[in-house]
This record gives structure tokens, C-alpha cells and sequence, in this order.
């Protein structure tokens, strides 16, 4: 009942998002945002003087604006730039990369293969066995994430200029017993990590932790993937090396997400985000968007 209520409550503002999202392309960022966040957040979004997480996550989008964001967000140009800086053995090996799904030949595919767009978020295709593979099905996804453009919604600058593509990945299986591989995403300020998530149940009824780089859980989460706190997750037996890694890749960036696999201790490099949610998700105490804010020193103004 709580969650049929809480859906009722938000759905009025999900759709006003909705619309603001056709009506408003023509609306330059600024003001666009301005207004996507009093629907989304409930709250002035103040740019002159931000203090919260979200807040400044809305700052960064339009005034840190350096060339080689638009390589860090594209999940097939972004391997090259982690592999100088980190190493090869950290980046999973691509298949092929293609414009369309038309382009692509599944009889040459191998029998267990990853694919997703290169500037898409989420509409992942995961063949774990060939003989049983839905070629339609994953046509139709891939389809729909060429069609998604995360500037024009979100107005997440660094996509605004990454080709639309389809890139192949070599499937990589998760440690024996576990049904997904899991993933650990490391919030990281100015090359520190501060803390990291680690979600899980995603197909189920999805939730996510954050811990300390310590691995002690820490007592906020999302509202959208609520917390649970009497939940035991083991720790990733390579944390400190992920750690380590994620700071080498994040140094003199006010804050950056960076995404690792862990699988046994070997490592493995998923993405790097710059705005979580869009920088429109709900913490929960609200007291944490404020907190987090206090990590991010913003930079002087980088317009491209």
C-alpha cells in the first residue's frame, strides 16, 4: 500500500517531467534545468550559490565543460583513455562496434557476448547462451537506446557530441554462486574516494548500500533504491585495489563516478559518470545531499 501511494504521489510529477521534456528542448540549459529540478526535487535549484550535492552536479553540467569528458562518457573511446592511464588488463575486450543493429552479424558472435549503445545507460544485452539468444528482442533494445539522447533530456553536456554506436564486449561471468556480476560504482572528489555503492536485487526489487572505503556501511541511500541496512554484502576481496584505481582515474576532476567488476579479485573498468541520476535523485536523510555537496570544489568556469 505505501509504495501504490508513493507511486500515486510522484506519478503527477513524473508525468510534468515528461512533458517538460518535449516542450522545453528548444529552452536553453540553464533555465531548462531550472525548471526540471523544481518538478523533479521540489526545490529552487540555486546556481549562484549551490550547496548540495544535486546542486552542484546542475553547476558542473554547464560549467565544466572540458573536451575529453565527451571520450570519458563514450563507452567505446572511453577504454583507450582508461587503458593510459590505468592499464589494458583492466578493460574488458570489445567484439565490434557497429551504427546499427542491422550491421551486425549474430552467426559470427561468440556463444556468451555483452552488448549496449555507446552513449546510452542501462539498455545493456547480455547473451549468456547463443541457442537460446532473442535476435528480435535485442534488435528492438538496441533500437531504442540508439534513439535516447541524455543531453537533450538531461542536458549532461559531455553527451552531447558522442556518436550513437553499438559496441560489443566480451561476457564476462560472475564469481560461482552469484546469478548477476556485480558492479561497484566509487564516488570519488577531486581524485579522493569518498564512498562507494554496491546495488543488488536489481531484478527483483532493486536496492543499493554505500559504504566507506573501509566497507563500513554508511546510513543514507536512495530513495529510488532504497537502503537496506541489516543487509550482509561481502565485501569485494580487490576493494582496495579498485579504490586505488578509481582515484588514478579521477584526479583533478571535481567529482566522478568510476564503475569497476569485480570477479574473484580480478579487476575489471565499467564506466565513468559524471551525474548520477542527472544529479535529480533523492537521498534519504536529505541532510546527505548537503554533506556530499561539501566534498565537490567547483572549478572555474570551462565552456566549450
Amino acid at each position: 500500500m505505501n509504495k501504490f501511494c508513493d507511486y500515486l504521489f510522484h506519478k503527477p510529477r513524473l508525468l510534468l517531467a515528461g512533458i517538460w521534456r518535449r516542450v522545453g528542448r528548444v529552452v536553453p540549459d540553464e533555465p531548462y534545468l531550472k525548471v526540471m529540478f523544481r518538478i523533479l526535487m521540489g526545490k529552487k535549484l540555486d546556481l549562484k550559490n549551490p550547496k548540495t550535492f544535486s546542486e552542484k552536479l546542475q553547476w558542473l553540467k554547464l560549467y565544466d565543460r572540458k573536451p575529453e569528458y565527451v571520450k570519458m562518457v563514450d563507452k567505446y573511446a572511453t577504454k583507450e583513455y582508461v587503458a593510459s592511464i590505468i592499464g589494458e588488463e583492466y578493460i574488458i575486450p570489445t567484439l565490434g562496434v557497429w551504427d546499427k543493429p542491422e550491421e551486425i552479424d549474430f552467426g559470427k558472435m561468440p556463444d556468451q557476448f555483452v552488448m549496449k549503445c555507446t552513449h546510452d545507460s542501462g539498455g545493456v544485452v547480455i547473451c549468456k547462451d547463443k541457442s537460446e539468444f532473442d535476435k528480435v528482442a535485442a534488435i528492438k533494445k538496441l533500437n531504442h537506446g540508439l534513439m535516447q539522447d541524455y543531453f537533450k533530456v538531461w542536458r549532461e553536456w559531455p553527451y552531447k557530441n558522442v556518436p550513437k554506436r553499438i559496441i560489443a564486449e566480451k561476457y564476462i561471468s560472475p564469481e560461482p554462486g552469484v546469478k548477476d556480476l556485480r558492479d561497484y560504482k566509487f564516488f570519488c572528489f577531486n581524485g579522493k574516494v569518498n564512498f562507494f555503492k554496491i546495488d543488488f536485487d536489481r531484478f527483483v526489487e532493486h536496492h543499493a548500500n554505500y559504504y566507506d572505503p573501509e566497507g563500513n556501511l554508511l546510513r543514507f541511500g536512495e530513495k529510488a533504491y532504497p537502503p537496506i541496512m541489516n543487509k550482509k554484502l561481502q565485501m569485494p576481496k580487490a576493494l582496495s585495489k579498485m579504490i586505488f584505481l578509481a582515484q588514478e582515474l579521477s584526479k583533478g576532476i571535481p567529482f566522478l563516478r568510476v564503475d569497476f567488476y569485480d570477479c574473484e579479485g580480478e579487476v575489471f573498468f565499467g564506466e565513468l559518470t559524471f551525474f548520477p541520476a542527472s544529479g535529480m535523485g533523492k537521498l534519504e536523510p536529505a541532510e546527505w545531499d548537503e554533506q556530499i555537496g561539501k566534498w565537490i570544489e567547483l572549478p572555474s568556469r570551462t565552456l566549450a
